[in-house]
């Protein structure tokens, strides 16, 4: 498949990336600084600012489908007002230039661990985080009034980190899957990446929200 890749120096987009070459697709990706991304094989690099709508439009047009990974980083100050940015210009972008599959990279922060509680309404979230958390549940609840597009959109669950691809992993929908022992449910970046491209290949979420986790 020809794949548009937003955010692939990112945490989740830099596996995302490897994931999708290693499988053989074709993957163009949208960068603000190009020369971050070494050549390689299968790899086209565009340079294109995912804040800018028409850009995505130009830099997506004729592709398969676009994964989004876009993060402004935790540290950003504006944290929340540029991801609701790059958010709905990803999402014009992508209409504009008349594709339907568009995948999100979100967070664990929209989950639900009770009745009517998303994790990021609870006293313990750590207030850093919480911006970029809020941030992604408002980039989902306007995504869930599109309907034009076949999108979908993945929360990764609290653990995520660097570890091995094993190619296994839960899948979930609105709720934080849970954890062995009292634990909190985690997942290795490389997984996350796998169950990404897995769902680009063979949609299942068309639509919808979906977790995952070991």
């Amino acid at each position: 498949m020809n794949i548009a890749l937003i955010g692939a120096t990112g945490f989740v987009g830099a596996p995302v990336l490897s994931e999708l070459l290693g499988r053989g697709h074709q993957v163009t990706v949208l960068a603000r600084s190009p020369s971050k991304l070494p050549a390689q094989t299968g790899l086209t690099v565009v340079k294109a600012d995912a804040l800018d709508s028409a850009q995505v439009a130009q830099a997506v047009a004729g592709h398969d489908a676009v994964i989004s990974a876009y993060n402004p980083g935790w540290s950003e100050p504006a944290i929340h007002a540029l991801h609701l940015q790059a958010s709905r210009a990803i999402v014009q972008g992508v209409k504009a230039a008349g594709l339907k599959r568009l995948l999100v990279v979100g967070g664990a922060g929209s989950l639900y661990v009770a009745p009517g509680l998303q994790l990021v309404d609870t006293p313990e979230f750590p207030a850093p985080y919480k911006q970029g958390a809020l941030a992604a549940r408002e980039a989902l609840n306007e995504l869930r009034k599109e309907t034009t597009l076949d999108w979908s959109f993945v929360s990764p669950p609290i653990a995520l980190a660097p570890g091995e691809r094993t190619g296994k992993y839960r899948v979930g929908a609105d709720d934080l899957l849970p954890g062995q022992g009292g634990q909190p449910a985690g997942i290795s970046v490389a997984d996350l990446a796998a169950a990404i491209v897995d769902e680009i290949e063979t949609p299942r979420h068309v639509q919808k929200r979906f977790t995952v986790a070991h």
